[in-house]
């Protein structure tokens, strides 16, 4: 059974940082491009950063240019997502998810989701 399972969510203040974990159970996470999206209550879910299959390569939001960084580590089959100088517009529920296509910060282009972690980020 293919799952992705997120962790390392939390409470932190602003200006903190938090590190999300992806790990996948089931699958290769290497064959598969990931994406991290979040949702903020009232809002749509957004893509927030993904990392390509075969080279590495990534993209981000503009909202979190300079401050989340994604990796992957093939061989723990994770993907993280270091996210520093954190602020309230950050709170949301992200979530990680796994697509066999090239990377992407399309929601519809995913076809494996984890079940969400919650990050709130307050003073």
């Amino acid at each position: 059974q293919l799952q992705l399972v997120e962790s390392g969510g939390g409470l932190v203040q602003p200006g903190g940082s938090l590190r999300l974990s992806c790990a996948a159970s089931g699958f290769t996470l290497g064959y598969y491009a990931i994406g991290w999206f979040r949702r903020a209550p009232g809002k749509e879910r957004e893509g927030v950063s993904c990392i390509s299959s075969s080279d590495g390569s990534t993209d981000y939001a503009d909202s979190v240019k300079g401050r989340f960084t994604i990796s992957r580590d093939n061989a723990k089959n994770t993907v993280y997502l270091q996210m520093n100088s954190l602020k309230p517009e950050d709170t949301a529920v992200y979530y990680c998810a796994a697509t066999p296509r090239g990377r992407t910060m399309l929601v519809y282009e995913y076809d494996y989701w984890g079940q969400g972690t919650q990050v709130t980020v307050s003073s």
